[in-house]
């Protein structure tokens, strides 16, 4: 099989972490073959096909220079077995090309992971509306009025951006509402963009938990990104300890129940973050933290995702 991985920089990768070099090494290692491109090298001619500068590597073992490049020829990306969609947000006005591109490409008969229209239908932080009965009070608005009044019914709540990544620009008012007013100014831009408010979950300090669905399949371990010091993110991003743990009772009834709905829009790999048992962010970029739950738990995540990518192909 020859796979071909959109992504970033193969420079940029630090691969003691990096789950789509887990990806490259499960794939190499069944004997699978690897090429990789930036979504910078996707081209379309008029007339023509979806085609990419790719670079056909093999991986070396080593920690530094860990990949040979064999070639770099361009290649119509319907000629690959699989293309797989790994390109880390923000999911920008580049982003969104480059799931227009991978669409066209699919028409010419390339397959490819996730698909690229549920990646452009599928915001990460709204798509968690679809699901209210996992997920903590709610409000989706442009409006500072609605904002305020949804803190005065709830009390201690979290503000977010609705693009934001990796923790970036949340914050937790309180009930003493301490500088509400200016927080609110600062997301919405004087209402002129949306933002996410939600009812804080104090089981934040047990930990965001990381649940990867593979396949329409939960990985039996989460990875608990608990937070630091005074920090209320347990973003790994914001100096979050992940902590590897098997899911609880309610993780597997979220994931169970999403998992297959997810899968049968195109979504071979979603993680789902849920704090104590409320769902809080669906990802479908890019998702992570293959290495650190199989590091900690012996789990092999990225066998599960070559196998579930197999079987998707085959059928």
């Amino acid at each position: 099989m020859n796979i071909l991985f959109v992504a970033d920089p193969l420079e940029s990768f630090k691969t003691y972490k990096d789950t789509t070099f887990s990806m490259m090494r499960e794939a190499q290692h069944r004997g699978h073959r690897i090429a990789a491109c930036e979504p910078r090298h996707l081209a379309w001619r008029s007339g023509g096909v979806v085609c990419a500068t790719v670079r056909n590597i093999t991986l070396t073992g080593a920690d530094d220079e860990w990949f040979n490049e064999t070639s770099t020829p361009v290649v119509p990306l319907a000629e690959f077995d699989a293309v797989i969609m790994r390109k880390d947000p923000p999911f920008d006005s580049e982003y969104f090309y480059a799931t227009h591109l991978l669409e066209q490409a699919e028409r010419e008969g390339a397959r490819v992971f996730n698909k690229p229209r549920t990646l452009r239908d599928h915001p990460e932080k709204l798509a968690i509306m679809e699901f209210p009965q996992y997920v903590s009070p709610t409000l989706v608005t442009r409006s500072a009025d609605d904002v305020r009044a949804f803190h005065a019914e709830h009390q201690d709540i979290i503000l977010k951006p609705l693009d934001g990544m990796g923790g970036m620009g949340i914050f937790r008012v309180k009930a003493d509402a301490l500088n509400l007013g200016s927080i609110i100014e600062t997301l919405n831009k004087d209402g002129s963009e949306t933002i996410m408010v939600q009812r804080f979950v104090p089981e934040i300090a047990q930990g965001d938990k990381r649940i990867l669905i593979i396949g329409g399949e939960p990985v039996p371990f989460s990875l608990a990104r608990i937070p630091q010091g005074t920090e209320v993110r347990g973003n790994l991003a914001a100096g979050g300890l992940g902590v590897a743990q098997p899911l609880s009772d309610s993780d597997w009834a979220i994931a169970r129940a999403m998992g297959p709905v997810l899968a049968a829009r195109g979504l071979l790999l979603v993680g789902i973050d849920v704090i104590g048992d409320r769902l809080t962010e669906i990802n479908v970029t890019s998702p992570t933290c293959f290495q650190e739950i199989t590091q900690q738990t012996g789990f092999d995540v990225p066998a599960m995702f070559i196998t579930a990518l197999e079987a998707a192909l085959a059928a």
